[in-house]
């Protein structure tokens, strides 16, 4: 079983794709869905979730708008850019060249 918040080098992906399905999500909303998504197995931890929407935002890849929810409380909601999905078809080929190689290696005789 991965550790809590082991997405080490697929959170960028993981993020893009499900901004790409559910526009207009809270942070807290995106960790959920992660989690949901993955029945459990996979944890993104606010340590790593809001340094990486922020980088994801400086790169263009996302943009964040602050709303003012209907209990007054205000929340950060990020979408996906033209950037961004552009960036999800290429984080995603990677993922499947990375995936292929590792079932390789475990295929191996």
């Amino acid at each position: 079983m991965p550790k809590p918040d082991s997405l080490q080098g697929s959170l960028d992906l993981l993020v893009l794709k499900i901004l790409s399905r559910r526009p207009r999500l809270h942070g807290y909303a995106v960790m959920s869905a992660i989690q949901e998504i993955s029945n459990d197995v996979l944890r993104a931890e606010e340590g790593s979730l809001y340094p990486a929407l922020h980088r994801m935002e400086e790169a263009g890849w996302i943009r964040a708008e602050w709303i003012v929810k209907d209990s007054g409380r205000r929340a950060r909601m990020y979408e996906l850019t033209g950037a961004g999905k552009k960036q999800l078809a290429a984080e995603e080929s990677r993922w499947q060249a990375v995936t292929s190689a590792v079932n390789r290696v475990l295929r191996m005789a």
